[in-house]
């Protein structure tokens, strides 16, 4: 297989320095606030982005200890599902995907809402929320049917015990 390389652009600060307690999905953070640092070089990219209400930002899982293909997630700690039909963190590329709300943007500083990374995590990419391309009405939701997420927070079961 080709190998991939990717470079952070920035890195993002949050009140969480380990999963345990931290919630499981942006949308269950409420107003936990974060920040997310964009690297200088990309400063001219985050022009018009503060027009946005949400935006996506994708981010490298730097502290899970591996990718786990069969895996208990969160919200099913009884049943293991593959883990391309969850959304535990122990992925075979360990990106991660958030839709958090921007608060403001300061300079090459975005001050968001609805955190559920690590801080310190590297980020990858930021692309605004646009309803339109992002929101979907659906039927079909798997083993995830008749589940929530509310008061769900993460333990340290995909944590690595050191940061890489």
């Amino acid at each position: 297989m080709p190998s991939i390389e990717f470079s952070a652009i920035g890195v993002i600060r949050t009140p969480y320095a380990a999963s345990t307690g931290v919630p499981i999905q942006s949308g269950t953070a409420g107003e936990v606030e974060g920040t997310i640092e964009v690297y200088a070089e990309y400063a001219d990219g985050l022009r018009d982005l503060a027009e946005f209400e949400f935006i996506w930002v994708l981010y490298h899982l730097d502290r899970i200890a591996g990718p786990q293909l069969i895996t208990r997630p969160y919200l099913d700690p009884e049943q293991s599902h593959g883990i391309f039909a969850t959304r535990a963190p122990a992925r075979p590329n360990a990106i991660g995907l958030s839709p958090v709300r921007l608060l403001g943007v300061e300079g090459t500083t975005l001050r968001v809402a609805g955190v559920d990374m690590l801080d310190g995590t590297p980020l990858l990419d930021i692309k605004p929320y646009v309803p339109e391309f992002d929101a979907f009405s659906t039927e079909r939701i798997g083993w995830y049917r008749g589940r929530t997420s509310r008061g769900v927070v993460a333990d340290a079961r995909f944590e690595a015990t050191s940061k890489r």
